[in-house]
């Protein structure tokens, strides 16, 4: 909003800065940040009035997690307030990606909540079923692909090469939703301790806010040799949103958790990275950046496959993290050496930019 008010009075002044991406990331960021913490206790308190109970803890997960019983759920909605906030404040709003990343990141979030009320007001874990879900998630993600490949060409690029690409032609719309697709479950499968997924999704956006500036301007990738995205940059402030947003709530996340984001942040959050992705040609490259929540969910389809077939588990339990907490490694240790993996592995990702 503020961007097009700019460009209307020519951006003449202070407005001047307006023009720059860098700054409207930064105050993007700064603007999700102070949204979060100042809507962040009432939220909390209207969840825990709504919910009673709070969120449904399994009886047959860590027993250290039942002492959580009474902490609300739904956290998500603080986040997704922020952020669309922010974003409708500072972004160009006139920009296609702006609008199929933000429709990922309400529509998957609006799928989440209807999980999560389903959990709270029937007291059950189950939710809505997966197919249900799933089939859901495929439209959503459908239609944000459409709008991005309206932008983009239909070839897949590969990373630590320059110049090589797979054209995928019309089935590049089916591997676009099945990143956004896969992105959000993979988050949503992480959010299982205090912080755990929080911190991976705002480094991997502050990963992201990089290479999709650097896609969007023609100096840089011509100079890193990666595929040059016109208009791309402005998903940087998108990240940024999601950065703020996402501090905002890990100051109430904390351990001990006053509230947790639930189904509905843990899938706009992964959602969005998968549509930044597609959008900024940088598909692969999530799932270096990501790949703590690969592993999180290659745990969980490795336990059940080969449970169904021999009737033994691989992992204690899963996803993952429950299998650490299993070996004896208390909660807050596996939230920070998983939060260490996630600082590597976008290190990693990085580095693919320049070694083409």
């Amino acid at each position: 909003m503020l961007y097009l008010l700019a460009e209307w009075l020519g951006f003449e002044g202070i407005l001047n800065l307006v023009r720059y991406q860098s700054f409207r990331a930064g105050a993007t960021l700064m603007t999700a940040l102070v949204i979060g913490l100042l809507i962040g206790p009432r939220f909390i308190n209207l969840l825990r009035v709504r919910q009673g109970k709070g969120q449904p803890i399994r009886e047959d997960g860590p027993q250290t997690h039942l002492a959580k019983r009474g902490t609300p759920t739904m956290g998500g909605l603080m986040i997704l307030t922020a952020l669309t906030l922010s974003m409708i404040l500072w972004m160009d709003l006139s920009n296609q990606f702006v609008w199929a990343c933000l429709a990922v990141t309400i529509g998957f979030g609006f799928i989440g909540f209807l999980d999560d009320h389903d959990k709270v007001s029937k007291n059950s874990h189950a939710g809505v079923p997966g197919r249900v879900r799933l089939a859901l998630e495929f439209v959503v993600a459908g239609i944000a692909a459409w709008l991005i490949v309206s932008q983009i060409n239909t070839n897949l690029y590969l990373p630590f090469l320059t110049g090589v690409s797979i054209p995928l032609g019309p089935g590049y719309y089916v591997f676009a939703a099945f990143v956004i697709v896969g992105a959000g479950n993979a988050v949503n499968l992480t959010d299982g301790l205090d912080g755990l997924a929080i911190m991976p999704v705002i480094i991997a956006s502050g990963t992201f806010a990089i290479i999709a500036y650097l896609a969007g301007r023609a100096d840089f990738s011509t100079y890193l040799g990666i595929p040059h995205v016109p208009g791309a940059g402005e998903l940087a402030i998108f990240c940024a949103a999601i950065m703020g947003a996402g501090l905002a709530f890990l100051w109430f996340n904390a351990p001990p958790a006053a509230v947790f984001m639930g189904d509905t942040g843990s899938l706009a959050l992964g959602g969005a990275l998968g549509a930044i992705a597609v959008a900024s040609h940088h598909e692969v490259v999530l799932a270096i950046v990501g790949g703590l929540f690969v592993l999180e969910a290659v745990s969980v389809i490795v336990q059940v496959f080969w449970f169904k077939r021999t009737g033994k588990r691989v992992f204690r339990m899963a996803p993952i993290h429950h299998h650490f907490e299993q070996l004896g490694w208390s909660e807050s240790k596996v939230v920070i050496r998983f939060w260490i993996i996630a600082i590597v592995l976008a290190l990693i990702g990085l580095s693919t930019l320049k070694l083409r």
